[in-house]
């Protein structure tokens, strides 16, 4: 799935006026949602890779939103989190920031302040599936080298110069150089400096 894909709300609370009156609201707004009535519901039966935030009530008898907060990090979703709480706590609040979540509202909440904070989730949100899409890019281009070729970009990355790659590899410095450019053009890059830049995003070490 890409960052293009069509994003949703997802709204979880355990009341059930509550949840259509959100579910109404958003709607009105242009936003496409769906309902979760308990915790578990939406661990459950909600695909947690698709594109979208969750609009979580804080205070839920099987679960609470942090335990939910946690769920979703456990399983590497990129879903971003309002919480929404029938009292302005403010230690747990920022409790909650300080795991991920994008806002901390409390009931009632004007319309306006729902809709930005479901914004800037969103658009969090994009943000989030735009970098994984493109550290999965890098990687099916690193995945694309050889053996001998990983070993070499894996030295320059230490800041090895030809020359000492070469001594340490047992070979001449022109094969070095044959495969510092087969790297750069596998992996789509002008430079050293793009290389390094590019590492890093990705998360590939020397």
């Amino acid at each position: 799935m890409t960052a293009a894909a069509p994003s949703t709300v997802f709204v979880v609370d355990d009341d059930a006026s509550v949840l259509r009156s959100l579910g109404r609201i958003l709607r009105s707004m242009g936003f496409a949602v769906e309902l979760f009535e308990s915790p578990g519901s939406f661990l459950e039966r909600c695909d947690l890779g698709r594109a979208g935030c969750v609009l979580l009530d804080f205070a839920m008898p099987q679960l609470s939103g942090v335990e939910v907060q946690q769920r979703l990090l456990d399983a590497g979703s990129l879903l971003t989190i309002v919480f929404l709480s029938g009292a302005g706590n403010i230690p747990v609040s920022v409790s909650a920031m300080k795991a991920g979540a994008i806002d901390f509202l409390v009931k009632p909440v004007k319309d306006e302040e729902l809709r930005g904070a479901i914004v800037r989730a969103l658009e969090r949100n994009t943000q989030f599936r735009l970098e994984r899409d493109a550290r999965e890019d890098i990687v099916s281009r690193y995945l694309t080298l050889t053996a001998r070729e990983r070993e070499v970009m894996r030295h320059l990355l230490s800041g090895k110069r030809n020359k000492q790659i070469a001594y340490e590899l047992g070979i001449v410095e022109k094969t070095i150089k044959v495969h510092r450019a087969r790297i750069l053009a596998k992996l789509q890059v002008r430079s050293l400096v793009n290389l390094f830049e590019l590492a890093a995003r990705a998360g590939i070490q020397p």
